[in-house]
């Protein structure tokens, strides 16, 4: 037996191993989308894919709920690929290994040196635990499963009105137990590309890498105001300084690897005078120990690894380099404004989440969150300032409209009346600073009443990922009861 197996609500977990076992990144959930429609079929469910790969899958009302509005449960089928350097893993084949650990503030499940995935797994295995049950009172009941939410949204943003026949949507992908969402973020994906110009590199330079590790990364919508370090900055920073005091001259440079994750690790190559060597080296001795020192409180673990590799033929030039660094440097980074409107919660950020070097060309990546339209468009022109002025075109794509918030919800008020009566307290009625599907789907059915609510995940998008596994049970409490409580037609 599992250690999974053995925790309560049995079912969910139970699905949500299984879940853990079929390989379903962003972009790549066609094995785990086959396993949900055999499994729905088995159960004699009514279950369509459309033409994008989303799941509908059909209930009927349990007895004497017939009269009941319909709610459709929603959850998203992909997860996010983040794994530590050291670990020995393939997200299309392998699967992931969940484990129960103890600590200080109570017991979690969390993954064996990769994302757990319980973003957004647990959300789906509730739905499923919820069709699967014969003993759960509910109305007219459909669950919605979308692709590629981690990625793009292109199953939201591909839902076709007529699909659905429900007036109630939960949508199951919060991460905090004890908040209830009623809005969330929207947002943009912004890329500049920089062409590369190389010369050959000069006699008696010695190549070098330099890496950045160790940091926390995490969700950049979520954790965008814990004051969580950015590798990519990190290596900037000092890179543009080792310019302006020594010959280096830089040849490659990759940092990140998911727009929507604040980047954990960054490496770059280059070559410097062979004089320089010493001096380079004890430069960045100094800002190791004084990064490591003033961000001590939030990264414990940064670390700075300096190795000679074999030689280097070329590099950019001077004025290439130069623009680059320049323009990463002044990239903002992180919470842009705080919401005037409600205390505490972020207005518009930004990730500067992914450096690539492909060939001849250097790609930056960002995402902007914003709960309004004009502060991600304010975002925008600035970033588009930034690297336009150095010499990069700039491109948007994939913007998604934020939820707005409905203060008169009655799933709302529902869902925060049920939690007061099952746990004798109020919860905390939020707007999330992260890109919850909801707002896209108002296209398709704009009459739905939404609301979104979850378990306590921590540090979703990273390695460290993990849940709360007695929020869950909470979770479950919460979101059966409310389905007994759907109101009439």
């Amino acid at each position: 037996m599992s250690e999974l197996s053995q925790l309560k609500p049995t079912s969910l977990w139970q699905l949500f191993e299984k879940i853990c076992s079929i390989p379903h990144p962003s972009k790549h959930e066609q094995k785990i989308s086959l396993w949900i429609q055999s499994w729905a079929t088995e159960l004699g469910l009514d279950v369509k894919e459309d033409a994008v790969g989303n799941l509908f899958i059909k209930k009927p009302a349990t007895s004497g709920m017939e009269d009941r509005q319909g709610i459709v449960l929603q959850a998203h089928m992909d997860m996010v690929p983040q794994k530590n350097n050291d670990t020995n893993h393939d997200f299309l084949v392998d699967p992931i290994r969940p484990y129960i650990v103890t600590e200080s503030d109570g017991d979690w499940v969390t993954a064996d040196g990769t994302t757990l995935g319980a973003d957004n797994g647990v959300g789906l295995a509730s739905a499923l635990a919820v069709l699967a049950s014969d003993d759960i009172a509910h109305g007219p009941l459909e669950v919605l499963v979308t692709i590629d939410e981690e990625a793009g949204m292109s199953g939201a943003f591909g839902l076709e009105s007529g699909w659905l026949e429900g007036d109630i949507l939960i949508n199951t992908d919060s991460e905090q137990e004890g908040e209830v969402y009623m809005g969330c973020a929207g947002g943009i994906d912004g890329l500049a590309t920089f062409a590369l110009t190389f010369e050959d590199v000069p006699a008696n330079y010695q190549g070098f890498n330099l890496s950045i590790s160790g940091l926390k990364g995490g969700h950049s919508g979520v954790d965008i105001h814990t004051g969580r370090a950015n590798a990519n900055k990190l290596l900037t920073r000092f890179l543009l300084d080792a310019s302006n005091d020594f010959d280096i001259r830089l040849t490659e440079f990759n940092g990140g690897s998911l727009r929507n994750a604040i980047p954990r690790e960054a490496n770059a190559s280059f070559v410097v005078d062979k004089a320089q060597i010493e001096p380079l080296k004890t430069a960045l001795s100094l800002y190791l120990s004084t990064i490591q020192a003033n961000l001590a409180a939030i990264e414990t673990d940064i670390d700075m690894l300096l190795i000679s590799p074999e030689d280097f033929e070329q590099c950019w030039d001077s004025t290439t380099q130069s623009n680059i660094l320049l323009a990463l440097n002044a990239c903002p980074n992180g919470v842009i404004r705080m919401s005037d409107d409600i205390e505490g919660i972020v207005e518009t950020s930004l990730n500067l989440g992914v450096i690539q070097t492909r060939g001849n060309k250097l790609n930056a990546l960002v995402l902007i969150r914003s709960l309004h339209d004009d502060g991600r468009a304010e975002t925008q022109r600035t970033v588009q300032s930034v690297f336009e002025l150095a010499g990069a075109n700039v491109a948007f794509s994939g913007a998604y409209p934020g939820w707005k918030p409905n203060p008169d919800s009655a799933i709302m008020k529902t869902v925060s009346n049920t939690y007061q009566e099952l746990f004798n307290k109020v919860p905390a009625v939020m707007v999330i600073h992260a890109g919850l599907e909801c707002g896209l789907f108002k296209d398709a059915y704009p009459h739905w009443d939404m609301v979104s609510i979850g378990p306590t995940i921590k540090f979703p998008h990273s390695p460290d990922e993990k849940i709360e596994i007695a929020t869950v049970e909470q979770y479950w409490q919460l979101l059966t009861a409310v389905l007994a409580k759907a109101p009439r037609k």
